[in-house]
């Protein structure tokens, strides 16, 4: 977990609002004001104590109060070491103007529509703050497109044509983003509220337990001796990060700082090494069994169980990661890298059976997402088992006889299992039991600092992900109110008359045009609130129509010109983003093809009930296609390749992807062609003369 140091490089790294380094008694608010942020969000998965609508509302009103403390309005002078009386005040307001919804929650409901002179007063406040607080985090483009949508809502009616729409009154639009569930409170901030920060808090406490170390020493123990080996260590490193984070910017800060330099110190260049890194930690937004934020909003938005968001993504993901893999290994062949000393690789069984504990609460968290749970009591359980977990490995540590430590471990583990059943009294008297012995352990202050600093990250941590859901509902308020997703989904529709393709294509243009300046969030739900119900008239199944536009979401964050992940390698590669961009989109060539494959053979997705052998043939195919079209790209397969070579080697992988009549057979034809002359072509310069 990144310090404040790393927090405020971060930020520059990515042009976003810059974060204040706060000390003294505003460092203390600061803390305490996050650690009742998280509190609050805990004892709301426990005991759901209010209606949902005042859930959402209050959790807003912490987003804000933190926002306004921790980023300043601009980035100069003092303006970043102390928080000025205004953006107090502003904070003070924020969660205010939220806890109108508390008191109020039965009269802004009989008054539905009607809101009065006070209700628009508050109701106005509110979206300017979320717009300004969007713009600290944040930063300018996503705001911009927003006040696009609040300008339609508000003027449209004078737009020409069918862009036109019936007009409506300002109290009616304030109405609707203010107190509604389709505005600012609506569904994106539903699902901020519940499973995303509960998953977020979750990452932060197995970060803060040694995760990140156990992965990169299983993942170094594993490939870091093999050729090429720091550049698969960054693969599978971010892979398993991405597994718990989902978050493809803060894995490159996190794991990059490891993993960029040792990829430049064993010969891969600066502008590959961040590519690597940029491409393999944004795989983290796909890779079960947590994804990203937007696999919940997923699930919340289809009305669909998260385990069926998690088998659609499963096998594309681990195509995406072999992807990656395959092409770092061609680039150490092409570059003849070896792998690091295996003296210098640390022993992967050992560092599992040093802190085995920290698998257990992913592996319960998987078990129960495919069990019928929801991803919410999920989330609890996971974070429950963590805390219990980290506070028994202190304890643990301290008991110097072996047979009592393993006694002790068989009584954790044990309860632990059980927390499915307990429900919460049981699970907090089994924390407060184990939080009373620390205080009386040596070292046990060390361990509750270690939770009370995970409560903490966890909440600032939530900030952009839960501004942006909070801002997006602008966009969703105005579209519902307006019908104007119509326009452009009948657009789509017509277009997919003639060509399912062009339409496909439309759509992947919107996604990496929308990525270019907003985060994956509200890509994703601008997108699939206007494309993917087109793409289900289309004949696209609904989960495989969102996931397309969900993948195409991530893969903007690689695309240059404006490419996150690609900014935030560069700031550790010292490298040119753009040229981190460009390469990143070769290195995860597969992010860009897998969602078409799986268009038109919803089998890559799981879906429509596949038979093993279906689900067998496309992902052979779909790997073939990547074994090609990673030659193609660097050049290199047992050999280097002539330009006729890559070329053809693209086009027989063209031909496996393409999805029309024989073009199946004519592409594992041109395959078969090019591996045998290939194979050939290197046996023979292999093969030493023989003696005359």
């Amino acid at each position: 977990m990144p310090d404040a140091a790393p927090d405020h490089d971060i930020d520059q790294t990515l042009g976003h609002g810059e974060q204040r380094r706060l000390g003294g008694a505003s460092l203390l608010i600061l803390s305490a004001l996050a650690l009742c942020f998280s509190t609050y969000q805990l004892v709301v998965a426990s005991f759901h104590p209010w209606s949902s609508l005042v859930t959402r509302a209050l959790h807003v009103g912490f987003l804000l109060a933190l926002t306004f403390i921790l980023f300043p309005a601009f980035r100069r002078g003092k303006a970043l070491s102390r928080v000025s009386p205004a953006d107090w005040l502003l904070a003070a307001a924020g969660f205010a103007l939220t806890t109108y919804q508390y008191f109020f929650e039965g009269d802004l409901i009989q008054r539905a529509g009607d809101p009065t002179l006070l209700d628009l007063w508050v109701g106005t406040a509110l979206i300017v703050l979320v717009f300004e607080a969007a713009r600290r985090v944040i930063g300018l483009p996503l705001p911009l497109v927003c006040a696009t949508f609040l300008l339609y809502g508000l003027f449209g009616q004078y737009l020409p044509g069918d862009l036109a729409h019936r007009g409506y009154a300002y109290a009616q639009i304030v109405d609707q983003l203010a107190f509604g569930t389709e505005g600012i409170f609506g569904i994106p901030t539903l699902v901020s509220a519940t499973y995303i920060f509960l998953f977020i808090l979750f990452g932060t406490f197995l970060e803060h337990a040694g995760m990140i170390h156990l992965f990169n020493s299983v993942a170094l123990g594993f490939v870091g001796h093999t050729k090429g080996g720091a550049a698969k260590v960054s693969v599978l490193s971010s892979g398993m990060m991405g597994t718990i984070s989902g978050s493809g910017v803060a894995n490159v800060l996190t794991t990059g700082q490891f993993t960029i330099p040792l990829m430049k110190k064993f010969g891969y260049s600066g502008v590959f090494a961040g590519a690597v890194e940029a491409t393999s930690s944004m795989g983290g937004q796909i890779m079960p069994p947590v994804m990203g934020a937007v696999a919940f909003i997923m699930a919340e938005n289809l009305n669909v169980p998260y385990a069926d968001i998690v088998k659609a993504a499963l096998v594309p993901a681990v195509l995406y990661y072999a992807t990656a893999f395959w092409m770092v290994h061609l680039e150490a062949g092409r570059k003849k890298l070896l792998g690091l000393p295996k003296d210098q690789c640390p022993n992967p069984w050992r560092a599992i059976r040093e802190q085995w504990h920290l698998i257990l609460p992913l592996a319960a968290l998987v078990w129960m997402l495919f069990n019928g749970y929801t991803p919410m009591y999920s989330g609890m359980v996971g974070l429950a088992l963590t805390a219990i977990l980290i506070l028994g490995a202190g304890v643990a540590a301290r008991i110097s006889a072996t047979a009592f430590r393993y006694v002790f471990w068989l009584a954790v583990g044990l309860g632990s299992a059980a927390l499915v059943e307990w429900g919460v009294y049981p699970v907090l008297a089994v924390i407060s039991v184990l939080a009373g012995v620390s205080l009386f352990v040596k070292g046990g202050m060390k361990t509750l600092r270690l939770l009370r600093d995970s409560l903490i990250d966890g909440a600032r941590q939530a900030l952009p992900v839960g501004v942006a859901c909070a801002i997006v509902g602008v966009i969703i308020g105005i579209l519902t109110l307006t019908g104007a997703a119509s326009s452009f989904a009948g657009y789509i529709l017509k277009v997919g008359e003639q060509s399912l393709f062009l339409s496909l294509m439309l759509t992947m243009v919107v996604c990496l045009l929308l990525g270019m300046g907003i985060p994956t969030i509200p890509n994703y739900i601008i997108t699939s609130s206007i494309a993917a119900p087109a793409l289900l008239k289309l004949g696209v199944p609904l989960i495989v129509s969102h996931m397309f536009v969900f993948y195409f979401g991530i893969m903007a964050d690689l695309t240059p010109p404006v490419a996150l992940a690609a900014f935030a390698a560069s700031s550790i590669a010292k490298e040119a983003p753009l040229k981190i961009g460009f390469k990143a989109v070769q290195v995860a060539i597969a992010g860009f093809v897998v969602p078409y494959m799986a268009v038109y053979d919803n089998a890559l997705m799981l879906q429509g009930d596949p038979t093993a052998l279906a689900v067998a043939y496309i992902v052979g195919k779909a790997l073939l296609a990547i074994a090609l079209w990673g030659g193609a790209a660097i050049g290199y397969l047992r050999a280097p390749l002539a330009a006729w070579e890559r070329v053809f080697a693209a086009a027989a992988a063209a031909m496996l992807v393409a999805a029309l009549p024989a073009t199946d057979e004519i592409g594992l034809a041109m395959c078969a062609i090019f591996i045998g002359w290939h194979w050939l072509r290197t046996r023979r310069a292999s093969t030493p003369p023989s003696a005359a």
